[in-house]
């Protein structure tokens, strides 16, 4: 079952065009890898298919459904949430209010609810700190569910940013370079995350990455891009052997 498909999607911004023709199928319960150097494009596809871009040209689907022109939000709600390069948790919450603020979609009460402290209010409340919770055990991260995030450590930051954006129950993980400032143990222990994630919540899972041992050793496919087109895409361990990604990206 195909999750994610682009068709020549695209865009430019003024007379530079970021990404060109670029298309890519990606099918359920698959953990695929899209690297290149520096600038090849790879946040900005991130930001089309999660709407904070709008593309010049093509067309995005999930699961068959077109996601072109929809709002972050839209998106989201549709079954695709991302992490950042730069993480960006909400600092001065605790560690559950973070994970709740993902229950967004599947939890509501009104404003008015909320101010009265009506029965309904509590109630959902109660239903969010168990669910938070349980997502928060996954990660190991129970412990320090009323600590600031700003206070966990940066390993534990990179998990609580994934156990958020899981929260919102996606089809669709996006993860943009979830390695980046890590040392090799918090790798390690990232890649047992990151396989943990597919296998336990049946999740598909597109990753961003410059560290080739992370790519190598967790990804089953690979798209390269290089000045924001496609230089080679495939099996990963072909990927990383063809001679003009070992010449762009890799270095001779």
């Amino acid at each position: 079952m195909t999750i994610l498909e682009t068709k020549n999607l695209g865009i430019s911004f003024g007379g530079l065009r970021a990404v060109d023709d670029f298309n890519i199928e990606i099918q359920k319960g698959e953990l695929y890898g899209l690297i290149g150097p520096n600038g090849a494009g790879k946040t900005t596809v991130f930001n089309l298919l999660t709407g904070v871009y709008q593309p010049t040209c093509g067309t995005a689907y999930l699961e068959g459904k077109k996601i072109t022109g929809k709002k972050p939000a839209e998106i989201n709600k549709a079954g695709i949430a991302r992490t950042f390069q730069n993480i960006r948790l909400f600092s001065n919450l605790t560690v559950l209010d973070n994970v709740k603020i993902g229950l967004h979609n599947h939890y509501k009460y009104t404003t008015a609810s909320g101010i009265l402290r009506l029965p309904f209010y509590f109630k959902t409340e109660k239903k969010m700190n168990q669910r938070a919770m349980e997502m928060l055990k996954v990660f190991g991260l129970e412990e320090e569910s009323g600590y600031l995030a700003s206070n966990l450590p940066y390993g534990k930051q990179r998990k609580l940013e994934i156990a958020r954006a899981l929260a919102t129950e996606p089809k669709l993980l996006l993860l943009d370079e979830p390695a980046a400032g890590m040392n090799p143990n918090e790798t390690a222990e990232l890649m047992k995350t990151i396989r943990f994630v597919r296998d336990h919540f049946d999740m598909t899972i597109l990753l961003i990455e410059h560290d080739m041992k992370l790519v190598s050793g967790i990804c089953e496919k690979l798209t390269v891009l290089n000045f924001g087109t496609e230089l080679a895409k495939g099996p990963t361990e072909q990927v990383l052997k063809n001679p003009d990604v070992i010449t762009a990206y890799l270095g001779e």
